[in-house]
């Protein structure tokens, strides 16, 4: 009688366990985009080619050499210039894949799906 009750305590946490896993295997699948484990910088930008290339590459620098190891990636996003600010900012993300050039509504979307 005994082993009858400790198997089924049992197959009920296996089952448990089972479907927790389930759960989040979902969960990361559907939040592929942004991984959880450090920072992720957004930057909305409006009209600045003058300032973006040089703020960027300051950004990647300080990424790549150590000094921010904690930000996992840059998101840019342009807010419909009026200038080249745009084709600046997809010269830099080809460059370096730390930085991630979006629209804004899918930026939304992305800020929207963190929970």
């Amino acid at each position: 009688m005994f082993n009858f009750f400790t198997y089924c305590i049992f197959w009920t946490l296996a089952i448990y366990g089972l479907i927790d896993i389930i759960k989040i295997t979902i969960n990361n699948i559907k939040n592929r985009r942004i991984e959880s484990n450090g920072i992720y910088v957004i930057v909305a930008a409006k009209n600045q080619e003058m300032q973006i290339e040089g703020f960027l590459r300051s950004v990647i620098f300080r990424i790549l050499y150590g000094k921010e190891d904690f930000i996992q990636k840059v998101i840019v996003t342009d807010l419909d210039s009026v200038d080249n600010t745009k084709t600046i900012l997809e010269k830099i993300s080809k460059d370096y894949n730390e930085i991630k050039v979006v629209e804004w509504s899918e930026c939304k979307r992305m800020l929207d799906d963190i929970k």
